[in-house]
């Protein structure tokens, strides 16, 4: 028997939303009102999240128009990722729980466990890559071209991006694994100079980025990837989840939060 976790199913939501959800579930986590949560998510319309620091300036608001496709700040660093075809997880745990405790890259390394176990459950055979000194410094606008410290890759590819935000309540971190689909849209939702410096960034986007798709030859479902993700975490960390739902405390609160922080400019635009 394992620690005794929650896991959270919740629907494809706007980005705003899942962001609020993820920062309402860590305050409700951190005053031991919820249970540590392992949220399993998806994105309706695709969204474009930024990370914390990253300037507005480089959003093609013209594009995202055009393709329906939202814009939203994370609480987390990084750099851009286009949110579709695929599952993001959340992992939200006090600052005492013994799988997060210590410095960022130590909580990442025991929470990679899971991620890598999540992956060979799938039929992948993942690597991790170890520290990379000064990574993340690149100037790039895309997640998925930078190569950062503790990243999970198949056949050298990047596959799973993760950023962690820790606070006085404890932690968050959040990570995409994408399914299918073209990772090359992103170049659409940013802004570069010219087409010549688009097709570049695409071109390496395509030589450095992976999907489970691609690395495996088939098609994986939302599904069956979240139950991958399930059963990985319960063996690779010690955890039993108790399936749950979101309190009441917390829709209100990410209700709030979303009005007064993920869908007002002075967040998205703050940078």
């Amino acid at each position: 028997m394992g620690d005794l976790w929650r896991v959270l199913y919740t629907p494809p939501a706007r980005g705003a939303w899942n962001m609020a959800v993820d920062e309402a579930i860590l305050e409700h986590v951190g005053r031991g009102d919820s249970l540590p949560t392992l949220r399993l998510y998806a994105w309706e319309p695709p969204c474009l999240s930024l990370g914390f620091a990253q300037p507005f300036a480089e959003v093609n608001l013209v594009a995202l128009r055009e393709h329906g496709w939202d814009v939203v700040r994370r609480p987390t660093g990084g750099r851009a990722i286009l949110h579709t075809d695929e599952l993001t997880y959340a992992v939200i745990a006090p600052p005492e729980d013994p799988r997060v405790v210590g410095s960022v890259l130590e909580s990442y390394r025991r929470l990679a466990a899971a991620l890598l176990e999540a992956l060979r459950r799938l039929g992948l055979e993942p690597e991790i890559k170890g520290e990379t000194p000064g990574a993340g410094n690149a100037p790039n606008p895309v997640c998925f071209e930078v190569p950062s410290s503790y990243e999970i890759t198949v056949g050298g590819k990047k596959l799973i991006g993760s950023a962690q935000s820790r606070r006085r309540e404890g932690v968050l971190q959040h990570g995409s694994l994408p399914l299918t689909g073209d990772l090359t849209r992103i170049t659409r939702a940013l802004l570069f100079p010219d087409e010549a410096a688009r097709r570049e960034a695409a071109e390496r986007l395509l030589a450095r980025a992976t999907t489970v798709e691609r690395a495996l030859g088939r098609r994986v479902t939302w599904e069956a990837a979240a139950q991958a993700f399930v059963g990985a975490f319960e063996t690779a960390l010690g955890i039993q989840f108790a399936p749950g739902e979101l309190s009441a405390s917390e829709e209100e609160r990410a209700r709030e939060l979303m009005r007064e922080k993920y869908e007002h400019p002075s967040w998205t635009e703050r940078v």
